[in-house]
């Protein structure tokens, strides 16, 4: 499992001015209306995760009649899954911002504002990524010192996963952004992935110091100085698979395409796989031989054992599934959250930044 119980000793932990001891209920707020194939593999997803961890309390957002039409499919602890009706829906294709402006009631808008408000601890969906990036920001708000929040999935690796920052947030980013990429990544890698001292590198097209683009080469030295991070230099995308680094770090354009080849060779390469095994009677005997350790491998490498992305540096917990997410991803991306907020991100994010000097 990706997210071990490790993380599930109880320690008292500072939230928002109050205590916050490990063995509380975290409160996650679930948009049950977006994505490909909602709301029936979200809410099945949810009643999955509530069964798993008695710790979670799950606030389903989204049109109260569908939403409990669906869930009396289930049986599961009542007083662990509340519905908290939204009469809209954004689209995928809506324009973002007009879409949190002018959808007041819609289940992003209210999800965010449950975490904002402090009635849910964190929000997991998988609708529009640009509503849920623009309602992050807006309505949930930016850390303070935090000049960009990125967006970070991870990805399977050959020694288990990496960080990718940023995927898709922002494609223009300047160097004091992508340090502050490595900050956060590194913050998220350790405490919640349970990764001591994370090794950091960047996006770069050779491993020498004095490659790459105009972003990189000044990024490169300012990355070198950061004494709280185990930077090691620049990573090659073929390196990535391999594990080379657990914080990969680059401008959301580079990282969007990255992730986007990922998933695709990731689904060819299986799908050819398993072809294979159907050739003849010779490679079918083979197939069941191997069945039980190829299973495993590939569950390795499934993006949906993952959950979503975080959008690192605002003052909550947001994740965002992937669009096509089933069951068992919104499974995990719930235990990811439930890790995000038991590790205490946020404020050890903040104080990460806080501690930078004040660009020139």
């Amino acid at each position: 499992m990706p997210f071990a119980k490790r993380h599930e000793r109880t320690v008292t932990k500072t939230r928002k001015g109050r205590c916050f001891k490990m063995a509380e209920l975290v409160r996650v707020a679930v948009d049950a209306m977006g994505g490909d194939n909602a709301p029936t593999e979200i809410i099945k997803g949810v009643v999955e995760a509530v069964h798993a961890d008695e710790r979670v309390k799950v606030f389903l957002v989204g049109q109260e009649d569908v939403v409990k039409k669906e869930l009396a499919a289930y049986s599961y602890p009542a007083e662990r899954i509340e519905v908290v009706h939204a009469s809209e829906v954004i689209e995928t294709g809506e324009p973002p911002v007009n879409a949190i402006r002018g959808k007041k009631d819609s289940s992003i808008v209210k999800g965010l504002g449950l975490v904002k408000n402090g009635e849910c601890d964190a929000f997991v969906s998988a609708g529009s990524t640009g509503a849920v990036l623009v309602g992050g920001q807006v309505l949930v708000g930016r850390a303070k010192g935090v000049e960009r929040p990125p967006l970070a999935p991870l990805i399977p690796t050959e020694n288990g996963c990496s960080l990718l920052i940023d995927c898709g947030a922002n494609v223009d980013a300047r160097p004091s952004q992508l340090v502050q990429f490595a900050r956060m990544g590194s913050i998220y890698m350790e405490n919640v992935m349970g990764v001591k001292n994370p090794t950091v590198a960047i996006v770069n097209i050779g491993v020498e110091e004095e490659k790459g683009n105009a972003l990189v080469k000044e990024t490169y030295p300012m990355l070198k100085e950061c004494k709280d991070i185990n930077f090691i230099g620049s990573i090659e995308a073929r390196d990535i698979p391999a594990g080379k680094a657990d914080v990969v770090v680059c401008e959301a354009f580079v990282g969007n395409v990255i992730l986007k080849l990922y998933e695709g060779v990731g689904a060819t390469l299986i799908k050819k796989v398993k072809g294979g095994m159907m050739t003849n009677l010779r490679s079918k005997i083979g197939a069941l031989l191997v069945k039980p350790a190829l299973k495993q491998t590939l569950k390795a490498f499934d993006l949906e054992e993952y959950g979503g992305a975080p959008l690192l540096g605002i003052n909550g917990c947001v994740i965002k599934a992937h669009g096509s997410s089933d069951a068992k991803a919104f499974a995990s991306a719930i235990r990811q959250a439930e890790l995000f907020v038991k590790g205490n991100v946020n404020p050890k994010i903040a104080e990460a930044i806080a501690s930078l000097p004040d660009e020139e």
